[in-house]
């Protein structure tokens, strides 16, 4: 799905991740799921660009429904894929604390799980090798994305800022769409390690200022950062 030039999504609203291209190459942000591959090729050549084009996956946070095919990616083509510190662990497979599911509704657990399952997402090939980020810093891809710090979804969950797209790509530290009760629009995301730090980590998405916040589940949100901060802290519960 084209978004703008040189910036398209990968899946649907259950689980996305995202391509942007610019002259030196293309970055992936996170990886989806692994049966997810060949919708992948589809979008690169859609953009006039093939495998060999890519240079980096670039991971929001190292949990299994982003993971997808990052190490296909890595071990078969030779693509570097990135991670924060706090998560490359989780990203290898490494473990991870249980989280509380919190509200759920059948149809819209079963949906998720369905698409999952059919789409390789029962079962992870985690990473063998990983590079590491910082909050902070600006990583050497395509699109030069700078790395937000968001800890709350798990330690190393950031945002990654492409200024030149206007776009932020947020894995889990928001969601557009909500996995398990399927209710849409801005909210935080289920399966959270620390939900408190995760709601304190918006006030820096919110000083980002982009028109595009881009979700792992969920619509691409066009209406800026300020606006889905005001809209996951509406429907957050109080206490």
């Amino acid at each position: 799905m084209r978004l703008a030039d040189g910036l398209h999504r990968v899946g649907n609203d259950i689980v996305a991740c995202y391509l942007v291209a610019d002259t030196d190459g293309v970055t992936l942000f996170d990886a989806g799921l692994a049966g997810q591959w060949n919708e992948f090729l589809a979008e690169l050549a859609a953009m006039g660009r093939t495998l060999g084009d890519v240079r980096a996956v670039v991971l929001t946070h190292g949990d299994e429904d982003h993971l997808g095919f990052a190490e296909r990616l890595r071990r078969d083509h030779g693509v570097p894929v990135w991670v924060h510190e706090s998560d490359a662990g989780r990203a290898r497979g490494e473990g991870k604390p249980p989280v509380a599911w919190g509200r759920v509704r059948p149809l819209p657990l079963l949906r998720f799980l369905g698409y999952a399952a059919g789409r390789g997402g029962l079962r992870t090939t985690y990473l063998r090798e990983v590079r590491t980020f910082t909050a902070g810093e600006r990583l050497p891809v395509p699109g030069a994305p700078l790395v937000v710090g968001m800890p709350g979804h798990s330690p190393g969950s950031v945002a990654l800022h492409v200024p030149a797209l206007d776009a932020v790509v947020v894995g889990d530290a928001l969601t557009t769409r909500h996995v398990l009760t399927g209710e849409e629009g801005p909210r935080p995301a289920p399966f959270t390690d620390d939900p408190r730090a995760a709601l304190d980590s918006l006030a820096a998405l919110e000083r980002l200022d982009a028109r595009w916040v881009l979700p792992g589940h969920g619509a691409p949100w066009d209406r800026g950062t300020a606006e889905a901060v005001r809209h996951v802290r509406q429907a957050t519960p109080v206490g």
